[in-house]
């Protein structure tokens, strides 16, 4: 089981997880929620929730959502934030616990695309989203985003030959438009649109004095020695040039089809 795969791992990064990935995945979030309209009668559910970005932001448009996750210290997390209108549940989004067409409106931001079986996942929020409704899926291009995709391409250039990361199997399976509408499709959705958006996650090289902090979700940190680490680090604050944030251009495809 690799590490993303494992609610466990998601449970003990909770905390760092939101801190640092929170503010960037809402933007993502918050381009996916224009492909709708909500209101407050709108069930809407959010698969595979994580910091919760998609779910709060549909929350000030007074529609009910259930938020779902399978690490329970997520949904802990989700829950403190005690939105009256946002019940948030441990859930396994490959084996969704709600009847046939319950939801009006079903997202899964960058969730059903860390699943083993991502297909399931798809099949299931499109099972569980009523006809007429709406399904939205968000998934990176090839080699990830913010810090993930900076240290892939940071290996390749201090380390070449050295294996990187294996990202999840569906990032390389949906990397095309016509893979990811056909994905849609085959789960049973109708007339797939594949929009594409990109937002500079910005690195504050303040933390680059815990490194860890920044990098440690990744096995393309944590594989390396202390000197290598020094060596990634010296060449992140040579790309920033002096300047405290560093953009780096992340980009996702949003997949929205019909019910």
């Amino acid at each position: 089981m690799r590490e993303f795969e494992d609610a466990n791992h998601w449970n003990k990064t909770a905390k760092t997880y939101k801190e640092t990935a929170h503010l960037f995945t809402a933007l993502f979030a918050a381009d996916a929620l224009k492909y709708v309209e909500l209101c407050k009668d709108s069930k809407v559910l959010d698969v595979a929730t994580g910091t919760g970005a998609l779910a709060l932001e549909a929350a000030k448009t007074g529609a009910h959502i259930t938020a779902i996750d399978f690490s329970p210290g997520m949904i802990a997390n989700l829950k403190a934030e005690d939105i009256k209108n946002i019940d948030a549940l441990v859930m396994d989004g490959q084996a969704l616990g709600f009847p046939d067409g319950s939801f009006d409106v079903s997202f899964s931001i960058f969730g059903i695309i860390m699943f083993p079986d991502w297909a399931k996942g798809m099949t299931e929020l499109r099972r569980v989203t009523r006809p007429g409704g709406v399904g939205i899926v968000t998934t990176w291009q090839s080699g990830g985003a913010a810090t993930f995709l900076l240290l892939g391409q940071i290996r390749k250039k201090l380390f070449p030959g050295r294996q990187s990361m294996q990202l999840p199997a569906a990032i390389e399976a949906l990397k095309s438009s016509e893979a990811f509408a056909q994905a849609f499709t085959r789960a049973g959705f109708r007339q797939p649109k594949i929009e594409t958006i990109t937002h500079d996650f910005l690195l504050d090289t303040s933390d680059l004095v815990e490194p860890d902090r920044l990098f440690g979700m990744s096995p393309d940190w944590t594989s390396l020695s202390d000197a290598e680490k020094v060596l990634v680090i010296e060449e992140v604050r040579q790309l920033s040039a002096g300047q405290k944030m560093l953009p780096v251009p992340s980009t996702a495809m949003v997949g929205i089809a019909n019910c």
